[in-house]
């Protein structure tokens, strides 16, 4: 659905200035419905992608494809099958919700303007403020009122940039909400975002990028590669060379103790675990409950890009 070749933009300041590298060679697939989230640090270049993948800036070497339409080649073709959401969106605040709507559709080339645009005011919990000028909403409310702009034309595609930045708890669950039902409906959504956890809830698979693309997978696969997995055995004391006794176990990579908790590296714990509790009862050890430690988002996130500074 989405597909690059070594797309790369350089700006230039000044014919005395040397180019500036906003985007480095990015080589990258995004399936047919699945939900990508592109994440990296102020200045990295995502905003930069998303104009080029868009057809908002053209690229200066390499290639890009949205939805078998080629960047630079069939640039309004692609503008009219794509939804975006910039960080900044802009409105007429003079003028209705319902009216900024009907402008954009009829632009868009909808056909039941009235029918769609009703849909989303709707769906977003704008329908009773329709009648209210723009200038008179809350961030919150724009930001619902942009991302209903971006899909009235039913698009295929949809770029978000930063969907929930300086949203309230209430709001941003909605336009999270929205996006699993965007997701139920096989659209294709490539997300910017600095909200990790937002992240982890809703992308299929992740990449970390900072100007060059420096990892691609699902956050959980990041986890296993990156930090392996560990179980936590909560145990009601901890008894002298418990973890030596299990450190001795044929499926134990590593066994730590932190207080009352035994936390240890395995493969595969689903299959593993049962042997390790019999271990444990067998030596005494008053077993209260067992849990996976679960890295976060973040964890991986400042792992990538610790690792690649220091490269």
């Amino acid at each position: 659905m989405i597909q690059t070749e070594d797309l790369t933009k350089r700006f230039t300041k000044s014919k005395k200035e040397a180019p500036i590298t906003a985007v480095d060679g990015l080589t990258l697939n995004v399936a047919e419905g699945e939900v990508f989230g592109f994440l990296g640090p102020n200045g990295a270049g995502k905003t930069t992608t998303v104009r080029m993948l868009t057809s908002l800036i053209a690229p200066s070497a390499g290639r890009a494809f949205v939805d078998k339409l080629q960047v630079g080649k069939d640039d309004q073709k692609i503008r009219e099958r794509v939804g975006i959401l910039t960080e900044t969106p802009g409105m007429y605040e003079r003028l209705s919700a319902e009216r900024n709507l009907n402008i954009f559709a009829r632009l868009y080339g909808v056909k039941d303007v009235p029918g769609q645009v009703e849909k989303y005011l709707r769906m977003l919990s704008l329908w009773d403020r329709r009648f209210d000028e723009v200038g008179s909403f809350s961030k919150g409310m724009r930001q619902k009122l942009a991302i209903a702009r971006a899909l009235l034309h039913e698009p295929r595609i949809v770029f978000l940039d930063e969907p929930t930045s300086g949203l309230d708890p209430e709001a941003a669950k909605l336009v999270r909400d929205f996006i699993d039902e965007l997701k139920t409906e096989g659209r294709t959504i490539f997300i910017c975002t600095h909200n990790l956890d937002e992240a982890d809830r809703l992308c299929d698979r992740i990449g970390i990028f900072k100007t060059r693309l420096i990892t691609v997978d699902s956050p959980e696969n990041l986890r296993e590669k990156l930090f392996g997995r560990k179980v936590v055995f909560h145990l009601q004391a901890m008894l002298p060379g418990l973890a030596e006794r299990v450190r001795g176990l044929p499926a134990v990579k590593d066994a730590q103790v932190v207080d009352n908790r035994l936390l240890v590296s395995l493969e595969d714990p689903e299959a593993q675990n049962p042997g390790i509790v019999r271990a444990l009862v067998e030596a005494g050890a008053g077993v209260q409950f067992v849990g996976e430690l679960r890295h976060s988002l973040e964890d991986i996130y400042l792992e990538m890009i610790r690792q690649e500074e220091t490269h």
